[in-house]
């Protein structure tokens, strides 16, 4: 009898080793706002860390509050294999908000399009977007001096002003 019970705990080990802990395939292991000056360019960046093989034609779709109001601004992102980490960035932002959380839904999906795992995470900004210039401060791919900016009588106009809705 105590061989029956070892056998039967050997294989119920064994048998619980082989199950995945959960459905997790990625994790959220950062998510930030990125402010680029140069550009006067706004963007959401999260990050996601492989935790399990992913299927080939795999892609991730990205919601991400608009700040400015309206609709969410949706990417979809082809998912490579190889890839450990995913970089999901936003297209261009206007009108984030120091200390206000805005939300981030990421769903994965295969490629017949079933959803393989879904995501919510808030990325919060400590700085007000205001800080951005309203228009870019170099243009083309020497980064040359944007001439509506920095005029050629010497005066500078970072047009800064606040076209954001008022909450």
């Amino acid at each position: 009898m105590r061989v029956f019970g070892a056998a039967v705990m050997s294989a119920m080990l064994v048998l619980a080793g082989c199950q995945r802990e959960s459905d997790t395939l990625v994790q959220v292991s950062g998510h930030i706002f990125v402010f680029n000056y140069r550009v006067a360019i706004a963007t959401y960046l999260v990050t996601l860390n492989k935790k399990a093989p992913l299927p080939e034609g795999a892609v991730a779709i990205a919601e991400f509050e608009n700040p400015a109001g309206g609709a969410p601004l949706v990417i979809n992102e082809k998912i490579f294999p190889a890839w450990e980490k995913i970089s999901l960035q936003s297209p261009p932002i206007h009108c984030v908000k120091k200390d206000q959380p805005y939300t981030v839904s990421i769903r994965l999906v295969d490629a017949g399009g079933k959803e393989l795992q879904s995501l919510k995470t808030t990325v919060t900004s400590d700085v007000d977007q205001s800080i951005m210039p309203g228009k870019p401060l170099v243009v083309g791919p020497l980064y040359t001096r944007n001439p509506e900016v920095f005029k050629a009588d010497g005066t500078v106009d970072y047009d800064s002003a606040d076209t954001c809705p008022k909450t």
